[in-house]
Order: C-alpha cells, then sequence, then structure tokens
C-alpha cells in the first residue's frame, strides 16, 4: 500500500507543524472546497488550496486522498503545499494572500465524510 506523508514546518500560513505519515486506500483527487463544521452545526463551505513557501506564500494544487483511520476504519486527507493548506469562505472575490484576514492556513484536514469534499477533477 501506498503512504502520503505530511510534513509541515511552521510558517507564515500557519503556526502549527504536522509530520505524519497516512497509509493511503485511494488514489488522490484535487480537491476546490471543503465543508467544515467548526462552529457551524450545518457546516459552512471553504474554498480550498495547497499553500507553497514559494515567493513567501503562494497556492499550489490541493489533494484528497483516502486513508486508513483506526476510530472510523477510513478517513480523508485533505492536503497541500510545504507550508500545508489555505482556505477561504466560497462567497469571498479575493485572490489567496496570506494577509486576508477571511483567509486562514492549516497543516492538513482529516474530514470523516467523502460528502464534505468537493472534488475537483
Amino acid at each position: 500500500m501506498p503512504y502520503t506523508h505530511v510534513e509541515v514546518e511552521p510558517n507564515d500560513n500557519t503556526p502549527m507543524s504536522a509530520n505524519q505519515v497516512y497509509q493511503d486506500i485511494g488514489g488522490r483527487h484535487l480537491v476546490a472546497a471543503v465543508r467544515l463544521f467548526e462552529g457551524d452545526p450545518d457546516g459552512r463551505l471553504l474554498d480550498i488550496t495547497g499553500w507553497s513557501s514559494a515567493e513567501g506564500g503562494s497556492p499550489v494544487e490541493a489533494y484528497a486522498v483516502q486513508i486508513e483511520d483506526s476510530s472510523e476504519g477510513s478517513a480523508w486527507l485533505v492536503y497541500g503545499g510545504d507550508w500545508g493548506v489555505r482556505l477561504r469562505p466560497t462567497e469571498s472575490l479575493e485572490d489567496w494572500r496570506i494577509d486576508d484576514p477571511e483567509q486562514y492556513g492549516e497543516t492538513h484536514l482529516v474530514l470523516a465524510d467523502e460528502d464534505d469534499i468537493m472534488f475537483a477533477d
């Protein structure tokens, strides 16, 4: 089985770090948006991009891959560049920018439900 390694050091996108290896149980797919439920019981749809250290922070592709999860059996790993992933409200008309207060970064996401991922491919 293939593995996906997520390694993100603290950076301008996220103060958190991650160094984790996940066992894939499916192929990877491009991701355009995700639904998160933090603070919103109905969920909120957010655009997502991978975030790279190039040029002091720039968008790259974000991917999702189904992974083994010891508690649920399987889950979905959403990951991006060497600086993690960046999220913004889907209604935002702003470009991806590190200084936009409506946008924020994460090292990666692990989502339980495939229905909460809007694939781009």
